[in-house]
């Protein structure tokens, strides 16, 4: 099992007790101070009894989705009779009205052109090329597109794309102006170049009186992408207000549409009302009983439906959540940790993030209005988050027991492993070596061995931060929402329990000794081990001889039971 490390880092041991500590099967990782640290490993075969707070949230309420568009007799576009589009939601769920064009890519030129009214009130439209077997998320991959943002007695257009690996670029019409709703009708235009900008790939549009000219980032169109339709797709983000719009005298690729009639357009959830718990920031995520999504070795595993969290005062905590795994022992950053296993990203819209790796259960959930930095005090671990222009990556990322304090290193080096929200099962890592980078600290992640270090700023470990969690936690600024599952998870729990060595010293009485470096533990006495028998503690004087805690205990008893014990914070 590769753990990023060397190997002289990592041994594997099973822990027996015979006088001293209750059974455990663990794995000992790289020691620290003379105290090596336990792994352990949840395969999710059945419910781990993980602690939660607000991963299965109940606020916001569902919300109805109305979706209630396609082909119409109607004139509100103001042609003849016969036009399409009407009521669209916009919402987790894909809903579409589109053409079936011959599959093209961004190799290939693209145009479109026609009528569009956009009645008063809310909703948010793609009008445009994409592909219907990717309609998942917005940014929607596989898109060429103007997007339509209703706001009332006005709307803002906009002008985007996003390629076959979930890239994209964006643009506004008139720096973000407001454009009338109402009874005004656009006439509209969309156009591709593949060798516009030397090669680049240019869209040209029009809307009104305005236009613009966007071109696609360098190494996008490398990215490939294919489209398959042309016309209108909800944008999938979250359940959210509806609205309206409308389009007539269409010309796709040449080919005019009047809508005289009926054109028999490929159609997905447009004609629908159904009730939708992906709300944000309604949180969903924890123990999934039975489902492989994330491509673990057997059923069962955790997460489900994140969204950035919030920890702005008003909201009074209800608005961060988390779903981690107890530690044996408050760790922090004096101490290496180690996470790994198995991750199925299925969703991941624009301005989301995901976070998994160790935190702490109540200094990772403090209310804050400063909003300085989303990531959570006292957490170390890796991130699935944009920008959009570069999809989404899998980084290292930190919070010290500090508001506000944020890492001067970005998302590392070299450029971080991308995550693709396709569903395919990959393999991640997470190593914290407090010896990293001359000392200051360093976080490596890798995705499927591809790996980037972010290394502490100065000064930062000895701000420190603690952790008694590992699993996964939300952000504190908000945003929108992933899908994203994770299983056979590796993970640093604490200390591997000291040894508590016997001798007999006189006939009645025996030295009970461990060593120095495992503080907080005391001694515990029980006379038989049935299920009946309480440990009772001992209250003899523990005294320090060398490195080790020293207890003399008598033994009148002809059987008598010895262990160590220290709470659990």
């Amino acid at each position: 099992m590769n753990r990023g490390a060397s190997k002289g880092d990592f041994v594997s041991v099973s822990v027996s007790v015979q006088l001293a500590l209750s059974c455990m099967i663990l794995t000992v990782a790289e020691s620290t101070h003379g105290q090596p640290l336990l792994l352990k490993t949840e395969t999710f075969d059945v419910d781990p009894g993980w602690d939660g707070r607000n991963n299965r949230a109940t606020d916001p309420s569902p919300r109805q989705i109305v979706q209630n568009f396609g082909f119409s007799s109607s004139t509100n576009a103001g042609g003849p009779a016969g036009e399409i589009g009407g009521f669209i939601t916009p919402a987790g769920e894909p809903a579409f009205y589109g053409k079936v064009i011959a599959p093209t890519s961004l190799n290939d030129p693209l145009s479109a052109s026609g009528i569009l009214n956009v009645p008063q009130g809310g909703g948010h439209t793609l009008i445009g090329f994409f592909n219907a077997d990717t309609v998942n998320e917005w940014r929607t991959p596989n898109t060429i597109a103007l997007r339509i943002y209703g706001r009332g007695t006005y709307f803002l257009a906009y002008l985007e794309y996003g390629t076959g690996l979930w890239r994209a670029g964006g643009t506004s019409f008139g720096g973000e102006a407001a454009i009338p709703s109402g009874a005004a009708d656009y006439p509209f235009s969309l156009n591709y170049d593949p060798n516009g900008a030397g090669g680049l790939g240019t869209v040209t549009a029009t809307f009104g009186s305005s236009s613009t000219v966007m071109t696609l980032d360098s190494g996008h169109k490398a990215d490939g992408a294919m489209f398959n339709r042309f016309g209108i797709l909800n944008v999938m983000k979250s359940a959210d207000d509806p609205g309206q719009i409308w389009l007539d005298n269409v010309t796709i690729n040449g080919e005019a549409h009047p809508f005289n009639s009926d054109p028999g357009w490929d159609q997905r959830n447009n004609r629908r009302t159904y009730t939708s718990t992906n709300v944000r920031p309604r949180f969903d995520f924890g123990y999934s009983p039975g489902s492989n999504f994330a491509g673990g070795q057997s059923g069962g595993e955790i997460g489900g439906h994140t969204f950035r969290g919030d920890s702005r005062v008003e909201f009074n905590g209800t608005r961060m959540a988390y779903y981690g795994g107890r530690l044996n022992d408050t760790l922090s950053l004096n101490q290496p940790l180690h996470a790994e296993g198995k991750v199925g990203f299925h969703r991941g819209v624009s301005d989301s993030t995901t976070l998994i790796g160790f935190f702490h259960s109540d200094d990772s959930m403090r209310s804050n209005d400063s909003q300085n930095s989303a990531t959570p005090e006292n957490f170390v671990g890796a991130a699935i988050e944009g920008p959009s222009s570069e999809g989404f990556y899998l980084y290292p990322t930190y919070g010290l027991d500090q508001e506000g304090v944020r890492a001067d290193g970005g998302r590392g080096t070299p450029t971080p492993p991308y995550l693709y929200p396709d569903g395919e099962s990959r393999h991640w890592t997470l190593d914290y070596h407090p010896d990293g980078n001359g000392g200051t600290g360093s976080i490596t992640v890798t995705l499927d061995g591809q790996a980037v270090t972010l290394n502490l700023d100065a000064g930062h470990k000895q701000i420190g931060a603690h952790f008694n969690r590992c699993g996964m936690i939300t952000t504190h600024i908000d945003g929108s929402g992933q899908t994203v599952y994770f299983d056979d998870l590796t993970y640093t729990i604490g200390f591997a329990p000291p040894t508590l060595t016997i001798a007999k010293t006189a006939p009645a009485e025996v030295l009970l000794q461990w060593p120095t470096n495992y503080t907080g533990f005391s001694v515990e006495s029980v006379l038989s081990l049935d299920a009946a028998s309480l440990w009772q503690p001992i209250s003899n004087v523990v005294t320090i001889n060398g490195a080790v805690f020293s207890v003399s205990v008598s033994t009148t008893n002809a059987v008598q039971f010895f262990r160590l014990h220290k709470p659990r914070d």
